[in-house]
């Protein structure tokens, strides 16, 4: 699309200029990824923030997410139900904010945790996530979101599906919740 003076631009189609031509991009390709991991090996906050911008676009978020609250929860064979929370602000974990719950008497541990913690934060004027993950589908993600909505609050939900093995395979976001198209073993989906 470029016009020049006194030059002539021409594509070619096949043959030995096409080869020479898809040499240059690769090698135009490795040398781009080359210097952005020569980069972030200078300045590791720039792959931190790359990544989360990764996010935000996927997701389609309004600010970067740069407070991220997973919870999770747990149980011995439908007893002892435990739940956790994890924390990571600006992509790196913060163990000090990481939390434990113990359910004693509630039947959908995600909501109550969820409120629980939420409502804590309000009470406290803590800073509130800006995305929330949840270690379940579609149901867990409901659940979530009707506590948030009751609360008051706007925070973005997001869920992770398990495949048949019990591993985490995909991300769920939005409602209905959608599959977000992320490659498993890619810096972004880990």
């Amino acid at each position: 699309d470029m016009k020049l003076k006194d030059v002539v631009f021409t594509i070619p189609q096949r043959g030995e200029k096409k080869k020479l031509l898809e040499l240059s991009i690769l090698n135009v390709k490795q040398y781009k990824a080359d210097r952005l991991k020569q980069a972030e090996k200078l300045n590791p906050e720039q792959r931190t923030v790359r990544l989360l911008k990764e996010i935000q676009q996927e997701l389609h978020l309004d600010r970067l997410p740069m407070q991220i609250e997973c919870f999770d929860n747990s149980n011995i064979q439908g007893s002892d139900p435990v739940a956790g929370c994890v924390v990571f602000v600006k992509g790196k974990p913060s163990k000090k904010d990481y939390r434990k719950y113990n359910i004693k008497t509630v039947e959908g541990p995600d909501d109550y945790v969820v409120k629980r913690r939420y409502q804590r934060a309000m009470e406290e004027k803590t800073p509130l996530p800006d995305l929330l993950i949840t270690d379940g589908g579609k149901g867990q993600m409901s659940a979530v979101k009707e506590v948030i909505d009751e609360l008051g609050l706007n925070i973005p939900i997001a869920g992770l599906a398990k495949d048949g093995k019990h591993r985490t395979s995909e991300l769920l976001y939005g409602f209905p919740p959608q599959t977000i198209g992320l490659k498993q073993n890619t810096p972004l989906f880990r």
